[in-house]
């Protein structure tokens, strides 16, 4: 009701409420807030004590290409993991120019600046995890992740070399693996690319909550997303079905639980 209070004040178009809770969104269309359904695509951690545990639960095929992509991306690349005093700036700089190299690849904009990667080491280095990969000891390409109670969050990547699979490994695989040795129960890797699938990330559910001032509009935006969360459960299904690398009956077990932490979705 405040935040409502506020937007009439301030008069602003919309409020929009990202990656809440699924409770918390029930709660804010009670407040005459819209409900979206996003999806990106998770890993959970079901208890694993290494990433051989996690390999077992995929079929035959889908362990054994993960198995050939480890090795062919380790061939001429080795991988640090940095956090908090083992970050320096040489780290946030290298990552920048890779962070550009994808900007540029991608015929994208680069709304991050050097002195962003900056400032995040000086006041969230414990919070960061950059996967650093190295060849003939130089970087040539990094993964940046920011890590929360429970959950580790894929951010940026980007590299100046190309080596076979080393987007998969530094993304997908050493994630997972920093997860499991640190006994977290999730990784986030994003809004897009089906091709995490294979890898062990399945389409998960996302909320979020949406007040639009203009009656004509809210009504137009509201029939949208009726529409787009058919659809996107449609897809969400058709995907899991289709694409999911675990063998039956391997999702049954739980998803690892961390002492003290909110959800575990």
């Amino acid at each position: 009701a405040g935040l409502l209070e506020l937007a009439q004040q301030r008069k602003v178009s919309s409020l929009h409420i990202t990656f809440c809770e699924k409770e918390e969104q029930e709660l804010l269309v009670g407040e005459q807030f819209l409900e979206r359904l996003g999806k990106q695509f998770h890993w959970h951690n079901r208890g694993y004590e290494t990433f051989d545990d996690f390999l077992a639960t995929l079929t035959s095929r889908k362990r054994k290409s993960i198995r050939k992509e480890r090795q062919v991306a380790n061939e001429h690349v080795t991988f640090d993991i940095l956090t908090g005093d083992a970050l320096k700036e040489e780290h946030m700089q290298a990552f920048y120019g890779f962070y550009l190299n994808t900007v540029e690849k991608k015929w994208a904009h680069a709304y991050l600046e050097a002195n962003f990667f900056t400032l995040l080491r000086e006041r969230l280095a414990d919070k960061i995890v950059l996967i650093m990969a190295s060849h003939d000891g130089e970087y040539v390409g990094a993964a940046l992740n920011m890590r929360g109670a429970h959950t580790l969050y894929g951010r940026n990547w980007g590299c100046n070399a190309r080596f076979r699979m080393l987007y998969f490994e530094a993304c997908f695989y050493q994630a997972i693996d920093y997860a499991i040795q640190n006994g977290l129960s999730k990784v986030e890797a994003g809004a897009q690319g089906p091709h995490k699938i294979s890898r062990g990330y399945l389409p998960s559910e996302t909320y979020s909550a949406h007040w639009i001032r203009d009656a004509n509009f809210r009504d137009a935006i509201a029939e949208y997303l009726v529409r787009e969360e058919r659809e996107t459960r449609f897809e969400m299904d058709m995907l899991e079905d289709e694409r999911s690398p675990y063998r039956s009956g391997a999702l049954s077990t739980p998803v690892k639980t961390v002492p003290g932490s909110k959800t575990i979705p």
